[in-house]
Order: C-alpha cells, then sequence, then structure tokens
C-alpha cells in the first residue's frame, strides 16, 4: 500500500486463530478499550477455509462476529491481522558484515534448511537487526502465500481494510513488552485452546518461534480421559485444581506430564536454536506463560522445575482499561492479549 494514497486512520486489531475469531479497538496512548468481542469457531472449519481461499467461512463469521458481537464499538475499518503463528516461521542468523550484499541468496538458503514448504510457496522478508564491524545479525520472516491471501481475502469480504498482517506471537510480545519487565530476554509460551507458541523475544524483536499442537483443550481431554469424567468436570478440575497439591493432584498431574513434556520439549529446541545463533552470550531472563489454557494451577512451578529456569504466568491484562465497558467474564480474558496487542499498533509505526 503506497503511503501517497493511504490515508492514516485509527486501527483496531483482528486475530484469526484455529478456534475462533477476536477483535479489538484500543486507544493506544492510554491502552483504553473502546470495543471488543469474539466468536469460537469449528476448527475443522477454520482449517479448510484457511487452506481454500474459495471457501467462505472464515469471511461469513467475521461479518457476523461485527454485527452481532461487539461490546462497546469500533471506530474504524482498519485492522491489523494476526495470523496464526503454528503456521508462521522466524529465524535469526548472522552474517559476516563483508557479506552484506549477498543477504538476499542466505536467506533463501535459510529458508530451504529450516521451512518444510517450497520458497516459491512463501511469502519472506527480512531485516538486519544488529550490526558490529564484523557481523550483521538478520531476522527472517516466512508465511505461506496462501494462508496471507485467503486471510486478507476474507477481512476484506466482512467489509474490513487490512493494513498489517503479523503473526499472532508478536502482538502478545508488543503486551508483555509494556507489562512485563519485556526489557529483558524473555522466552514466550503462548498456550492457547488448540495450539501452543513459543517465541524468544530479545532487543524488541522476536528472534525465533516454534508452536506444537497441544492447548488447554488438549489439557481438559488428558484429565477426562485419565480419571473417567466428562469434560466439564475434566475442565473444573483443571482450573481449580491443576497441579496444584490436593486429593486429586497424582491423578491430574499424572494426565497432563505428557502433553506439558511434550511443550516443554519443543521449548527446548527453540531455546537451542537462539542459544546457536547468537555468539554474545545473551541468555534468557525470563520464561513468561500466557494465554487461555494457562489456567491451569501451578504451571509455572512445572516449567520452572523442568526447564531449570524461572518461569511464571504472566497477567499483562491490568494493562488494558475497559472505562465504562463491562470487562469479558476471568476465564475469557486471556484470549484477548493477542487482539490487544494487535490494537495497541500506533499508526506511524506502520512506516517505521
Amino acid at each position: 500500500m503506497s503511503k501517497l494514497f493511504y490515508k492514516p486512520k485509527p486501527l483496531i486489531g483482528l486475530d484469526i486463530s484455529q478456534t475462533g475469531v477476536k477483535v479489538m479497538a484500543v486507544d493506544p496512548k492510554h491502552w483504553l478499550v473502546l470495543g471488543y468481542g469474539s466468536l469460537d469457531l469449528d476448527p475443522s472449519k477454520v482449517q479448510a477455509s484457511l487452506d481454500n481461499p474459495e471457501d467462505t467461512y472464515l469471511a461469513e463469521n467475521i461479518s457476523a462476529l461485527l454485527q452481532q458481537n461487539i461490546v462497546g464499538s469500533l471506530h474504524s475499518d482498519h485492522v491489523v491481522v494476526g495470523l496464526p503463528t503454528g503456521r508462521t516461521f522466524s529465524r535469526t542468523f548472522t552474517l559476516p558484515a563483508t557479506e552484506e550484499k549477498h543477504i538476499a541468496g542466505a536467506v533463501e538458503v535459510e529458508a530451504d534448511q529450516y521451512i518444510p514448504i517450497p520458497l516459491g510457496s512463501l511469502y519472506v522478508d527480512y531485516e538486519v537487526i544488529e550490526r558490529t564491524k564484523d557481523k550483521i545479525t538478520v531476522i527472517m520472516s516466512a508465511v505461506p502465500r496462501v494462508l496471507v491471501d485467503t486471510c486478507l481475502t476474507a477481512v476484506r469480504n466482512a467489509g474490513l481494510t487490512p493494513v498489517i498482517a503479523e503473526p499472532s506471537i508478536n502482538a502478545v510480545a508488543r503486551v508483555l513488552e509494556a507489562t512485563e519487565e519485556g526489557h529483558l530476554s524473555t522466552l514466550i509460551v503462548d498456550i492457547g485452546a488448540a495450539s501452543t507458541d513459543i517465541a524468544v523475544l530479545d532487543k524488541s524483536v522476536i528472534r525465533v518461534t516454534g508452536s506444537v499442537g497441544i492447548g488447554g483443550n488438549t489439557f481438559t481431554l488428558d484429565i477426562a480421559k485419565k480419571l473417567g469424567i466428562a469434560l466439564e468436570n475434566a475442565h473444573q478440575y483443571k482450573v481449580l485444581n491443576g497441579l496444584n497439591p490436593g486429593p486429586r493432584q497424582v491423578k491430574i498431574a499424572t494426565a497432563l506430564r505428557p502433553s506439558l513434556t511434550r511443550i516443554a520439549t519443543e521449548i527446548r529446541k527453540v531455546i537451542r536454536y537462539y542459544n546457536e545463533r547468537l555468539v554474545d552470550d545473551r541468555k534468557i531472563e525470563q520464561v513468561l506463560i500466557v494465554g487461555a489454557g494457562a489456567n491451569v494451577p501451578g504451571i509455572g512451578e512445572f516449567f520452572t522445575n523442568e526447564l531449570v529456569m524461572p518461569a511464571r504466568v504472566a497477567s499483562p491484562w491490568q494493562k488494558l482499561d475497559f472505562g465504562s465497558l463491562p470487562e469479558p467474564n476471568k476465564q475469557f480474558r486471556p484470549r484477548y492479549i493477542t487482539v490487544a496487542g494487535l490494537a495497541s499498533v500506533k499508526t506511524e509505526e506502520i512506516w517505521e
């Protein structure tokens, strides 16, 4: 989009995930929420829609969200779109300073080596984020073309104007940086309903991302199967008892351990990549757990012990001021962190 023909408007956030769509309007100067809403979707239908630009399921439900499920009001039709992180790729690598003119070729090599999708099927971008006299550090991001094209088409068909599209984990990082000592090198663990996204935030840049198909719904299923109870009861045990000591602690912990261990394994992969690609001895200083699936008592202690580094459930919610609007129920608040980060992009940042 050319700035010559672009008339800036306030921006709203629209988060597209495997399990639903969320929207929010925020005054980014004061983090004042002007309007918000969400709509749960059928994951299999979302998947089909993301893979087929002709499918109208996503566009129809974005329209339904805007027309039926908004608390407050949305002050614009210009949106920052959050893409499912698990289907995007971000990697950081270094080159000798003398090789800067060959960055484009190095990016292609990096994409071929680490991304299991043909280069021609990706949108790829890169940026030099650090320079010394000896080396340059490059961040590369890649997203499947069909994912971007499908999401943007659905957004336009719902009557909105997409201005920026970014992985949802970038939006989470934006909120955490403003609320949770984000100046520290931070490992983000975003546990959603169906998947967990992992990223390293370092000097305001997402250095590397990872994802695993385990989320809060997986935890509920694990408990239901282990205890032989209904999903509704399993959910209650998950959010009320979790991993904390109690009469059912052993069974619940046994049920959850395989899924939590798989998340920890993916976290270690992300940490290993980060450590191998940075040579100036920076270390991850904190692990922050967020997301709708992070509502398991004792989950911070589990990852602290498993990773042998301090981990805690972050509480960036207090940053948002709802003014006279009713706030979402406590159990639903974590699902809005991503879309709040999308909505907090300032219009002037588009052209930086």
